[in-house]
């Protein structure tokens, strides 16, 4: 899923809102340095929690997923219970930033749980898929974090929009896909093994890459802006939700090229 949780546009929200509290806590002065407590070092800090709660959800979710001889798979029905309140938990969170500390570790062992099952699915199909697809989805972030923090790659402006763009792009479709599909009509022509399918299934994994970036960069301006403590769970919880977007587009495109 897209997220929508670290862009310019909610941290301007977001500091705004703090600088007027803090004025009307302190009588309309401004607030100290020494008051505000967000550092990129908490934030990746609080990160390794909500990944490790992630983990251990997902340890959960694979052991209720169970495989015949005959590879007959079944998964439990109220595993939807657990995407469903993570994805509830998920919007809660983007648009209550002070409830990041409570909300994001709740949203890390739903969104585990389901994913785990749905990891152990692919499993059972293609055996070994799983260690490729987490393999390559921490190259990726090790390897986008490296070309922010060099300077290789610049978020800039312009290439704000355009991954915001491609984001928003990305997420209509799958809306219409799930629209048109509850009226019988199969669109989601990406979930195909047909070289379009693979090219879009890359595209889309490319364009979840790219907001890494964006995440960094929100982290860097709330750090900088000396944003409060609860604010490094909100950008955690911000880069766990593009993780998890990466991550299931890495493996949905690891099944098509092995389909």
């Amino acid at each position: 899923m897209p997220n929508p949780v670290l862009s310019t546009k909610r941290f301007d929200k977001i500091h705004e809102e703090d600088q007027a509290g803090w004025a009307a806590a302190n009588g309309g002065s401004a607030p100290t340095r020494a008051d505000r407590v967000m550092t990129a070092n908490g934030t990746f800090a609080r990160l390794f929690v909500l990944v490790a709660l992630l983990l251990a959800g997902g340890a959960f979710g694979w052991s209720q997923v169970t495989v015949s001889s005959a590879g007959t798979v079944s998964v439990p029905s109220w595993l939807i219970v657990t995407a469903i309140g993570g994805f509830i938990v998920a919007m809660v969170c983007a648009f209550n930033p002070k409830g990041a500390p409570f909300m994001a570790p709740v949203y890390a062992v739903l969104e585990g749980i389901f994913l785990g099952a749905i990891s152990h699915m692919f499993e059972a199909r293609w055996d070994g898929i799983v260690l490729q697809a987490i393999l390559v989805t921490v190259g990726v972030f090790i390897a986008t974090l490296v070309l922010y923090v060099t300077g290789v790659v610049k978020v800039t402006k312009k290439f704000t929009m355009v991954v915001i763009g491609a984001t928003f792009g990305i997420f209509f479709m799958y809306l219409a896909g799930m629209l048109m599909s509850l009226f019988g009509v199969d669109v989601m022509f990406w979930n195909q093994p047909s070289p379009l399918g693979i090219i879009v299934s890359l595209g889309i994994a490319v364009v979840a890459a790219l907001n890494l970036f964006l995440d960094f960069e929100f982290i860097k301006q709330a750090s900088q802006a000396g944003s409060p403590a609860y604010m490094e769970w909100y950008g955690a919880f911000g880069l766990t939700v593009t993780l998890v977007w990466l991550y299931f587009e890495v493996l949905r495109l690891l099944s098509l090229l092995r389909s």
